[in-house]
């Protein structure tokens, strides 16, 4: 696999994501993206979504020979067929492509915060997320920033972050800078809580957690600051540059025990929200499962995922067991 070359043409298909995303938020009323266009088996299709199919699949085919063939998985593309195959002139498939064209669609769509366009690439044989040797994440801005990020990793070897000037195109390197803070006080960090049923249930988990870290916390004081983005990859990035210190999405264990208590359950992360986590690893972020394994997850659409970051060891080694004690009180493990 030419990895440079996999890299330039997901820089290319997520900024052109990227300029239509706003053109469309320029053009179409707030009613008009976010109608809903078809409920997909993982998520709502929104018809912003919708929008930017017509530039990704022409963009990979035309690159599809030069790459050996493509296999794509992306939310909302040939999702029904089970992917889509643009082999070359041989019937090849060489490369293994998961996307999620707009992560964060919810936000984006009422122009109320940045979205992210999503990939990752591995070898044809790639099963799992951990077989993927290149990521990318575009910015999808709103109507008030003239500035739209990307970044991008090639497992081992670099990983980059570029802010683009969206109305002079002009391109500035920025650092991927992973907070060094030895502790979670007086930083952004938390449990994701951003859709119901149960959010009391994480409330509760969080609460329980921050005791154990901070026990003799003075009364009064704000200790902990919180942030719930409804992006995957909008608090992956957040870590990534040093905004936020610790993330727990941990919603799969939620419903197995809202599904026990008998009540319905809620929506959760898949793979493609995580698509892009390579970038995070080689960064030095941490990155596990619920249980404090290593993250990984099925190369596909549909499996449940949890997923917890902590910017650093240190920020893992005071946070993680308080709380797995707080998810075992609260019988989610």
């Amino acid at each position: 696999m030419d990895h440079q070359l996999v890299k330039d043409i997901l820089v290319k298909i997520g900024r052109a994501v990227c300029d239509k995303v706003i053109n469309a938020l320029h053009e179409q009323s707030i009613e008009a993206l976010s109608a809903v266009h078809k409920e997909a088996n993982a998520d709502t299709i929104y018809q912003i979504d919708k929008d930017v199919e017509d530039i990704i699949v022409p963009l990979l085919k035309a690159y599809a020979q030069d790459l050996g063939g493509i296999f794509l998985l992306a939310e909302g593309i040939a999702e029904e067929e089970g992917g889509l195959r643009l082999p070359d002139s041989n019937g090849n498939i060489t490369v293994n492509i998961i996307m999620d064209p707009i992560d964060g669609t919810r936000g984006i769509m009422y122009d109320k915060r940045s979205a992210f366009f999503l990939a990752g690439a591995g070898l044809a044989s790639a099963k799992t997320l951990n077989d993927i040797e290149v990521a990318v994440m575009v910015e999808l801005p709103t109507t008030r920033s003239a500035l739209s990020d990307t970044l991008w990793a090639i497992k081992g070897k670099d990983k980059k972050r570029i802010g683009r000037n969206l109305y002079t195109s002009e391109e500035k390197e920025l650092p991927i800078k992973p907070s060094g803070a030895h502790s979670i006080y007086g930083g952004f960090g938390q449990i994701s809580r951003f859709f119901p049923p149960g959010r009391e249930i994480l409330a509760a988990v969080e609460e329980d957690m921050l005791a154990q870290v901070f026990p003799d916390m003075e009364e009064g004081k704000t200790i902990v600051f919180e942030d719930q983005y409804i992006s995957s990859g909008g608090q992956m990035y957040e870590l990534l540059v040093g905004h936020d210190r610790f993330v727990a999405d941990i919603r799969t264990l939620l419903n197995q025990k809202l599904i026990a208590l008998g009540k319905k359950k809620g929506h959760i992360c898949h793979p493609y929200d995580i698509c892009a986590k390579l970038i995070a690893e080689e960064s030095g972020i941490v990155l596990t499962n619920a249980f404090g394994q290593t993250l990984n997850a099925p190369f596909d659409l549909h499996a449940e995922v949890d997923w917890i970051g902590y910017a650093n060891e240190h920020l893992q080694a005071q946070i993680e067991k308080p709380l797995q004690n707080a998810m075992k009180k609260h019988g989610l493990i």
